[in-house]
Parts: C-alpha cells; structure tokens; sequence
C-alpha cells in the first residue's frame, strides 16, 4: 500500500501577476524552489486563501530571488495579484517511509516573497 504525504510547501506568498496570454503553470522564484524541494514541472496544488480557490498545475522556475509568484494561463481567471496564496506538492510513499517523512515547509516574508532568515 502507498499514502500520499504532503512533500514541499510554500506557505502563504503573494501573487506578484496572473498571466491569462500564457500556456499554463505557475512561477515560482527559484530560492524558494530550492528551499522548500519544488523541481521545474513538478504537479502542484496551489490554494487561494484570498478566495478559496484551487487548482493543480506545474512548476516553472522563475527568476532566483525576484520574490516571483505567478499564475498563468486559464488559472489567472481564479489568481490575482495581490492574492495570499499557498503552494503544496505531494510525494507517494509506503506508511513506513510515511513514519519518519518530514515535508520541507518555508513561511516566506508575505509582503516580498522572500526568505526570511
């Protein structure tokens, strides 16, 4: 039997643009990629805690330390700039790996996107 745990979590950022002339996905800036284990085209659901939308789509990176939340394609009918948002992916595991798995989770500075140290 496999579970699905929560893998990487970016805790409430702010949209920066919702992009509707764009194939799809959402850009995340790069450092906070790398903080919270989020790889390019990796399947995420992201939450608007702003409206309580949702939708699942893909990661593309976005510029290393630009603070970079975006929305794109059909998904920035739901996403606007200046939404809270959080971003949450996902990983299959057996209920023993689940035991000791610990998500990689940041809080970011909400007003910049960026890391707080």
């Amino acid at each position: 039997m496999f579970i699905e745990v929560i893998k990487s979590k970016i805790h409430r950022v702010t949209v920066t643009r919702a992009n509707l002339d764009y194939i799809g996905s959402i850009t995340v800036d790069r450092a906070l990629m790398r903080a919270s284990g989020l790889f390019e085209g990796e399947k995420v659901s992201v939450v608007n805690v702003t409206n309580g939308n949702r939708v699942e789509t893909y990661v593309i990176p976005g510029e290393e330390g630009s603070g970079a939340i975006e929305l794109n394609g059909a998904a920035a009918h739901l996403f606007s700039a200046g939404d809270i948002v959080i971003i949450m992916s996902y990983a299959i595991v057996t209920p023993e790996e689940a035991a000791d798995f610990r998500p990689k989770v940041v809080f970011p500075d909400t007003r910049t996107n960026r890391l707080v140290k």
